[in-house]
């Protein structure tokens, strides 16, 4: 009995994708050849790996054991081939990155055409949350993530710190007037987080206190959306320089209460599983990440 490593990418596949047709849109492949792929693994392993039902596939309890070893394999069989790159100096292989929308918007799309200039054998595959994920599960490389670190099972490494600021647009000021203390907020479309909470806690003074409480006016999920809603002049909303950079060059947003703001950063870090190991692939991107980082937090 010898298994193919087509076979193993196969099953693999067929689960990541919960079917035989979206694996072979994966792989490139005709839904026919998973299919007989799938078979022969079965057949030499004379086991059952997937329950066919009419709705989906499942994994039999040998399924699980057999998905376990054949990752391990096809990882090591992907590190041989990166550690082969490494010696001719040409990084190579996927790099699946994820990140909240704002971060991939405006940090990392810019800085693409660049990276890919530098090591076009580095297949890219952005992948946006805006909620924390779990690496193994969504198949991440890495992951940026903004604010403190919870997971002590990832290795991060920092990347660096953005600052927040108190904005509006000219057009919300013009209609509404400027907010020239912090108590003067309550009279204004506040926008913010749905969650969490301490998102929505802004970095002004405020009698003895170093932040502010706000109750949107008007919520949302992500960064981005608020920073749309902002740009229409629908309020005065609370956000990172990284996403808003390039807005206040232009004047599209403007700081405001200035004197009151305590400087805050949010920490940026580039997070992986420490018992990784770091494949070249990935220090590339993250050197480069870093370099640009320290251009567009400036």
């Amino acid at each position: 009995m010898k298994l193919s490593l087509e076979e193993m990418q196969a099953f693999t596949a067929v689960v990541d994708t919960g079917s035989i047709s979206a694996a072979a849109l994966q792989l490139g492949q005709t839904a026919s050849g998973v299919s007989r792929a799938l078979g022969r693994l079965e057949q030499k392993l004379e086991v059952t790996l997937l329950r066919r039902t009419t709705r989906r596939l499942a994994l039999t309890e040998e399924g699980e054991v057999f998905l376990a070893q054949a990752r391990r394999i096809l990882l090591s069989v992907e590190e041989a081939e990166e550690q082969l790159a490494l010696r001719r100096q040409t990084p190579a292989g996927r790099l699946r990155i994820n990140a909240a929308p704002p971060f991939l918007l405006h940090v990392v799309v810019p800085l693409l055409g660049g990276f890919r200039a530098r090591y076009p054998q580095i297949e890219l595959e952005l992948h946006s949350s805006d909620q924390i994920i779990d690496l193994l599960e969504q198949r991440a490389d890495l992951a940026i993530r903004i604010g403190p670190l919870r997971d002590s099972t990832l290795h991060a490494r920092p990347l660096g710190r953005s600052r927040l600021r108190v904005l509006a647009s000219p057009d919300y000021l013009r209609r509404h007037g400027e907010p020239t203390t912090v108590e003067a907020l309550g009279r204004h479309s506040l926008l913010g987080f749905t969650r969490p909470d301490s998102l929505n806690r802004w970095p002004l003074r405020h009698g003895v206190e170093q932040d502010f409480p706000v109750t949107p006016a008007l919520s949302a999920s992500s960064g981005e959306t608020l920073r749309q809603l902002a740009l229409a002049g629908e309020g005065v909303v609370c956000l990172a320089d990284f996403m808003t950079r390039e807005d206040r060059l232009a004047g599209r947003l403007v700081e405001i209460l200035a004197e009151q703001t305590v400087e805050t950063s949010q920490s940026i870090h580039a997070v992986y599983y420490r018992n990784t190991a770091l494949a070249a692939r990935i220090t590339c991107f993250l050197d480069y990440l870093a370099e640009g980082l320290d251009v567009s937090l400036r």
